[in-house]
């Protein structure tokens, strides 16, 4: 049996967490046993009687910074040799489909969340394995963005679906967006469903679903197409 994912968050508010991974998939994954998580309260390292987790910055400037003491305690606490220790913050590499699947296939997850100004730099450049960005723009904490590459993350555990290849035809998994999809009424306030879907030739729908794909992500993702063939020129 597959040994559970181990998720961690360090975060100075635990609580932005408890709904997020108590319903839906991520209770269900936790359920099946693919998945453990926890939230770590970073207050819970600190040593002070203030709990103090941040402080001004060196040089000047307006915002709070968080410090190194409580965070390395945090992180030396909680890893063990198989851990991959991420840092949510927009100075990350962009987080893809591709870094979601790579993920998947960790064995223990630890997410700081930065938090105010950000963190201590000793941080960045000691501790971490990796950073990640969910897009350019600034967040209050890195709470929300650790909730996103979990769900990505997630969900792509063996049996967290349901479905044997349920993630494999979904948008960017092969460097397309996804088809679209219709269900019943076959016609609705005039707009019908495409006929070949309901036409029962599998050859012929799995030929328009790939037209349609391709169709979709010229017109919306271009540059995913050119990714696409600068890897495939790489690789050849």
């Amino acid at each position: 049996m597959r040994t559970p994912l181990q998720i961690e968050v360090i975060t100075i508010f635990p609580e932005m967490l408890d709904g997020f991974l108590g319903a839906s998939m991520m209770k269900r994954a936790a359920q099946l046993g693919a998945v453990q998580f926890r939230a770590v309260n970073l207050r819970d390292f600190t040593s002070d009687a203030h709990r103090t987790t941040d402080d001004r910055p060196f040089g000047g400037g307006p915002g709070m910074v968080l410090k190194c003491e409580p965070v390395f305690a945090a992180v030396e606490k909680l890893r063990q040799p198989d851990a991959k220790v991420i840092l949510m913050t927009p100075q990350g590499r962009p987080f893809r489909q591709a870094t979601a699947q790579r993920l998947a296939g960790e064995r223990h997850l630890i997410f700081v969340c930065g938090h105010y100004e950000g963190v201590d730099e000793r941080i960045r450049a000691t501790l971490v394995d990796e950073e990640i960005s969910i897009g350019d723009y600034v967040l209050t904490n890195g709470v929300l963005p650790a909730a996103v590459v979990i769900d990505a993350v997630v969900r792509l555990l063996p049996d967290v679906l349901g479905g044997e290849g349920a993630t494999q035809e979904e948008s960017f998994a092969a460097g397309q967006l996804e088809y679209p999809h219709y269900t019943r009424p076959a016609e609705f306030r005039g707009m019908a469903v495409p006929d070949v879907l309901m036409s029962g030739n599998h050859a012929a729908i799995a030929k328009w679903r790939a037209e349609q794909a391709l169709r979709r992500t010229r017109e919306r993702r271009p540059d995913m197409l050119k990714e696409e063939g600068q890897k495939h020129e790489q690789d050849t």
